[in-house]
């Protein structure tokens, strides 16, 4: 692609046959030949001259021309493309600063060694062009499925041949051990589409629960036209997989279309995920209604969620338990990815034990704090009562509902709750002050002396202190490491203070120090509220 002064209109020829075999725009290669023929240029008449070259698109004449700027008389740094005010005076009537002037100069003549420069601009230019054209379509069909054809393996992922580019499928994006060999067809989910140095780079997965996802829209129409909704999916790569589904008509059972007739459009998923089982499950609102369903086959008897800490207990009779949990813990793993939720276990014997030994702690907290019989303090617990509080601040009438209290009774463990919290929160205020604590902390509402204590103990002594923490560092959370929920205990988790309350109370602290100002917040809460109601 030498290209010369003298065959200038062979320039649009050029042009327009690159254009059409990498398939850009024509006018693209022309800006590249232009770039590449002023570094030509400038190779001849300098350097540190501002050459510049234009080719009209209709003859394929290239004009060269030189541009200078004028700029103040201290701050000329190139006397090659720069000039001061009253050295345009010669070329402009009135000139100033930033405007240029532009001087039309001979074109030159290739030589051997620029016109291969020019060339590797111009090729440059147009792989450039080529990727950002590559980047720009599959961009945009990232989340969807694509058909290739496989090329080469390379230590063990696979290079994929999809139209105009290449993708990759690595091999822990491979449904268990399966082998491709060249010119195999291959059908996979574009996972994620990034720029990089050596070009757009496509990124395939075939283990992706949205390949799933996409495949169930592909074969049951009533999913792409948006009757049936996908509400989420979980899966096992190669051996078994829930998706959860729900029907926008209820004339439409969502289960029976994603199966159809005789099974035949799950079978065709099946077929293309190298047989995993699927289990098509009714979506519900209710989250205890749908871990029923998700934990299919297993019978379900009862089921505790926390909501707070992100855990729900599933409790299931003895003969079911094994069913429940799954091969290898794969039913049980697979309804907490399509829930959301860390989920635990019980058997009815299990769950038996332990509610006889929580009955049995606060049977003896009543015991041992209010000087009571061991049936009084059983009794106490079987009306509902968990803690001290509870009964010394409860209503009257509430104690006097339990069968033989009389009004003296109900007075005297009123009393007698009291008179056990005061003096633990007498010792727990000592042994903080002990600890160092400030008085500020201690006259900030929301905090119990015990919460106090517990906080001087982990090193937080004043409101300053308390006012950097974080919410989760109070009230305990949740955080997943390498895919597991790990628990993060909290300092007043103890204490049963939800996240919530935890955000409430350091913000209330920050603003008593004056370092959040009230009106920012409220300003904020406005604009959460609006963009939700959008």
């Amino acid at each position: 692609m030498a290209i010369t002064s003298a065959n200038q209109l062979e320039l649009l020829q050029t042009a327009e046959a690159v254009a059409r075999e990498k398939m850009i725009d024509p006018d693209l290669v022309i800006q590249a030949m232009e770039d590449s023929l002023a570094r030509a240029a400038k190779s001849r008449y300098g350097a540190e001259m501002d050459i510049r070259v234009s080719i009209d698109r209709k003859t394929g004449r290239a004009t060269f021309t030189r541009v200078r700027t004028v700029v103040e008389d201290d701050a000329v740094e190139n006397y090659q493309a720069e000039l001061t005010v009253a050295q345009a005076k010669q070329y402009l009537a009135d000139p100033k600063v930033g405007d240029e002037i532009v001087d039309e100069v001979p074109p030159v003549d290739l030589g051997r060694i620029a016109a291969q420069s020019a060339k590797q601009v111009i090729l440059q230019r147009v792989r450039e062009a080529e990727r950002d054209r590559q980047f720009d379509e599959f961009k945009d069909r990232k989340g969807t499925i694509i058909n290739g054809v496989v090329k080469r393996e390379e230590y063990g992922n696979i290079i994929v041949d999809i139209g105009r580019g290449e993708a990759i499928l690595r091999r822990n994006e491979k449904i268990g051990r399966e082998s491709y060999r060249p010119n195999d067809r291959i059908r996979a989910y574009i996972k994620d589409v990034r720029r990089e140095t050596r070009g757009p780079q496509v990124f395939l997965s075939r283990t992706d629960p949205q390949f799933m996802a996409e495949l169930f829209k592909m074969e049951v129409p009533e999913i792409y036209d948006g009757i049936i909704e996908i509400k989420a999916v979980a899966r096992d790569p190669g051996s078994r997989a829930k998706i959860a589904v729900i029907s926008n008509d209820n004339s439409i059972d969502p289960v029976g279309a994603c199966v159809g007739m005789r099974g035949s459009r799950v079978q065709a998923v099946v077929g293309e995920l190298q047989g995993e089982k699927i289990d098509i499950i009714p979506w519900n609102e209710d989250q205890a209604t749908f871990l029923v369903n998700a934990l299919q086959p297993a019978e379900v008897s009862k089921v505790v969620i926390d909501e707070e800490a992100g855990k729900i207990e599933v409790v299931v009779p003895d003969e079911q338990l094994s069913l429940a949990i799954g091969r290898r813990g794969q039913n049980v793993r697979l309804a907490s990815q399509l829930t959301g939720l860390d989920i635990d276990i019980l058997t009815e014997a299990e769950e038996s034990q332990r509610r006889q030994a929580e009955f049995a702690e606060r049977t003896k907290l009543f015991v041992d704090a209010l000087d009571l019989d061991e049936f009084f303090a059983q009794l106490l617990v079987a009306e509902g009562f968990t803690n001290l509080e509870e009964v010394a601040y409860v209503d009257l009438d509430e104690l006097l509902a339990i069968e033989g209290v009389d009004e003296g009774t109900a007075a005297e463990l009123q009393a007698r709750a009291r008179d056990y919290i005061e003096e633990q929160n007498r010792k727990a205020i000592e042994a903080a002050k002990e600890l160092g604590v400030e008085q500020s902390l201690f006259d900030f509402e929301g905090l119990t002396p015990q919460m106090v204590e517990a906080l001087a103990k982990d090193g937080v002594k004043t409101l300053e202190d308390f006012a950097t923490c974080a919410d989760w560092e109070l009230a305990g959370g949740w955080t997943t490491v390498n895919g597991q929920r790990v628990k993060d205990e909290g300092i007043l988790e103890k204490f049963d203070m939800s996240l919530e309350e935890a955000q409430n109370l350091i913000m209330t602290a920050r603003i008593m120090l004056g370092w959040v100002d009230p009106s920012e917040l409220e300003a904020e809460s406005e604009e959460t509220e609006e963009e939700a109601e959008e």
